[in-house]
């Protein structure tokens, strides 16, 4: 497990702009069994891909005319048991870290995996999730 020192101020990335913290297994069965959409963004310490992945779910959340129902975030090696959760509701989908998921009424509908993280600017990032948004939310 990381220490919180280290994870903090990358929680705080998104949480700063309203990502509810799903902390336990029932937190994310709570957040992802409603009816809806819901974006939950798996963080990680990952350099390279987390770099990216946390602000383009920032820019997409905060420049679309559609937006999920909900905003949620869980951090991987740290929110270990709410993370193990989090990668049963997204099966078939191996675990991956980072991972960014919009749910429609419980069921995966997009997801975006680190190997489509990577490499990636976070604009781009942000364009695919936007173009989610327009098709699910």
């Amino acid at each position: 497990m990381y220490p919180e020192y280290i994870v903090s101020p990358m929680k705080a990335e998104v949480t700063s702009h309203g990502f509810e913290e799903l902390l336990t297994p029932a937190d994310v069965d709570a957040a992802l069994k409603q009816e809806g959409t819901t974006l939950l963004f798996i963080n990680s310490v990952c350099g390279c891909s987390a770099g990216s992945a946390r602000p383009a779910v920032v820019m997409a959340v905060e420049n679309t005319t559609k937006r999920p129902d909900r905003i949620t975030t869980t951090f991987a090696g740290f929110d270990v048991d709410a993370v193990k959760q989090a990668r049963q509701w997204l099966l078939p989908y191996p675990p991956s870290s980072p991972a960014i998921a919009l749910l429609k009424d419980g069921k995966v509908v997009h997801m975006i995996e680190r190997h489509n993280i990577e490499g990636r600017p976070a604009m781009m990032i942000a364009a695919n999730l936007k173009q989610a948004f327009e098709t699910y939310c």
